[in-house]
């Protein structure tokens, strides 16, 4: 990995560059990733690189879903793996454990590859990559249901996971299968820095924020939940307007452009 000193304004950027390149080179992110990485980066760019009070409010209600879920599941992909195993990780455990202090039938949150450019060495090295990152059960290596309405490989699922699942939590996800999950009946829960995305307006909370910062927020917004009655999670989620959020987001994204100091004219 380049050597990129602490000091380097753009420095997480960078390190999160230089995973995706790494990924790439290892068989876990296809090169397609890396554009949808650019392409992501612009709109942080928009947001001024840092986690926005919409973002937090969506954690929030996405937290109060995933608490009140009969089966949560998070479905990782190659980006998603490389950029932020270890988060993903550790949000599964604080999901779990919250919900386990809840009494939950079924405390745990799944994790479940699931990958456009698929082949099946890919997908064994995703799910090898949350083992490292202290995944106990990982989903999606040997999948035997689908999504209904997708024709790619994207449709493949494990009914152990998406395929009984009514809380699905997608980072990083395609709007076709996003449209597809939602008109299957699941409760969507994006993560997507584009909020005009067809992925951001098809869930039903989508939380604007660039992805290692994201997760860290939605599990500190589980556990701070994780006390309150479920007559306060349903407040919450139905106090949530995604379509709102979504339109406030874009209007801080428009404002902020004319803000920017471009420097002195020619």
């Amino acid at each position: 990995m380049t050597d990129i000193p602490a000091s380097h304004p753009r420095r997480a950027s960078l390190l999160a560059r230089e995973r995706l390149v790494e990924g790439v080179r290892a068989g876990i992110v296809s090169e397609a990733g890396l554009i949808a990485h650019g392409r992501g980066e612009a709109f942080d760019y928009l947001l001024g690189e840092r986690t926005t009070d919409e973002a937090v409010a969506a954690c929030r209600a996405a937290a109060a879903l995933l608490l009140m879920a009969r089966r949560p599941v998070m479905s990782v992909n190659g980006n998603v793996a490389a950029l932020a195993a270890e988060r993903a990780v550790a949000l599964a455990a604080a999901v779990g454990g919250a919900r386990a202090s809840r009494g939950a039938a079924e405390g745990a949150m799944r994790l479940e590859v699931n990958l456009f450019h698929r082949t099946e060495g890919r997908v064994r090295l995703v799910a090898d990559r949350l083992r490292a990152a202290g995944a106990r059960d990982v989903l999606g290596e040997a999948p035997d249901a689908r999504v209904p309405g997708l024709d790619h490989a994207r449709a493949m699922c494990s009914s152990q996971g998406v395929g009984t699942a009514d809380v699905v939590l997608i980072p990083l996800e395609d709007g076709d299968r996003a449209e597809a999950l939602r008109r299957w009946g699941r409760t969507v829960i994006a993560v997507d820095l584009n909020p005009m995305s067809r992925t951001a307006r098809a869930a039903h909370v989508t939380v604007v924020d660039e992805l290692t910062r994201a997760l860290p927020v939605l599990a500190r917004e589980t556990v701070a939940l994780a006390g309150e009655p479920d007559g306060r999670l349903r407040a919450v989620k139905e106090g949530f307007d995604n379509a709102a959020c979504l339109r406030a987001v874009l209007g801080r994204m428009v404002a902020r452009v004319p803000e920017l100091d471009l420097g002195p004219p020619c």
